[in-house]
């Protein structure tokens, strides 16, 4: 008498296969079908965005204004972009820029946030709105709007004269002194709001008991930031300064509505000298160059705070 057959049963660590095809892949794998669902991004991500740069780093190899036939230069565009001093002072503008529109007002979202991790204040939502509001006005309307605050009867200089410092007030776009900081605080007020945001997400995600644990150990409001809240907001620091970076550099908006570049030069950056090249003066070969420079600008600075802030190598 035979013996009963015995089914061995394949491994744990082995996938089943019953009841599929032969060279069926197992659910969850890569199949090369995929890739056709990221196609249409990909073609509209490669004819507004990289073609355009293609096409523009091609330009800045000539001498062009844009109707005649154009000359090879070869890098000579970027030696005059970098060589000449008034394009460089563009882009100590755009430094400036920077600090108004990254470093200020991560440090003020920052205050605003540690604040708010001790306590939980009412009208929070409120709150967050209100200082997000700018995000999301256009930036005809924000212009024109600080253009009056900035007027030489608008509430800054009022102000002023009615507390007895009238000797203070001027018309602060139009200073060469003050325009390229006036403006950059209007970055500030624009910029606070995304940032402290960024870092109430953040907070959220922070265990309360690595707060009640700093305070059991006696830690300050100051000591919990820089050992609690700081260490725990990295990720959301890293973005915050990568979006508020890159809206500095590429500032022109602001720049064209409120003081068209002057007083003089006073305010002038690289993208809107990308514009005045290319429409008023007709070197288009020179606007594409500044134009790679700042990309290469921004790639640079936003891995650099990448690797810095998050510590990615």
């Amino acid at each position: 008498m035979k013996a009963p057959a015995t089914r061995t049963r394949p491994p744990a660590d082995r996938p089943r296969t019953e009841g599929r095809p032969p060279g069926a892949r197992p659910p969850g794998e890569p199949r090369k079908v995929a890739y056709l669902y990221v196609l249409p991004a990909l073609a509209v991500y490669a004819a507004f965005l990289l073609w355009p740069l293609l096409h523009g780093a091609y330009l800045s190899l000539f001498h062009w204004d844009g109707l005649s036939v154009g000359t090879w230069a070869g890098l000579g565009n970027y030696t005059q972009a970098i060589s000449d001093p008034h394009l460089r002072g563009t882009f100590w503008h755009a430094a400036v820029l920077v600090f108004f529109y990254a470093v200020l007002p991560c440090c003020i979202a920052f205050l605003l946030v540690a604040v708010m991790s001790r306590s939980r204040p009412r009208g929070l939502t409120f709150f967050r709105t209100v200082l997000f509001l700018p995000q999301v006005v256009a930036m005809v309307a924000v212009a024109v709007a600080w253009q009056w605050i900035y007027s030489e009867h608008g509430p800054i200089n009022g102000t002023l004269r009615l507390v007895g410092l009238g000797g203070l007030a001027r018309g602060w776009l139009g200073d060469f002194t003050w325009a390229l900081p006036s403006v950059g605080l209007i970055g500030t007020w624009a910029e606070i709001g995304l940032a402290m945001v960024l870092f109430l997400a953040g907070v959220q995600k922070i265990p309360r008991e690595l707060y009640e644990a700093a305070r059991v150990d006696g830690a300050g409001a100051v000591r919990e930031f820089f050992a609690v809240t700081l260490p725990g907001l990295r990720r959301e620091l890293s973005v915050a300064l990568t979006l508020t970076i890159i809206a500095a550099l590429r500032n022109f908006d602001l720049i064209y509505l409120t003081t068209g570049g002057g007083p003089g030069d006073a305010t002038r950056v690289p993208a809107y000298e990308v514009y005045n090249r290319t429409f008023n003066t007709g070197e288009v070969g020179l606007a594409c160059a500044i134009g790679i420079i700042i990309a290469v600008v921004v790639f640079v600075v936003t891995a650099g705070v990448g690797r810095l802030v998050e510590g990615r190598a």
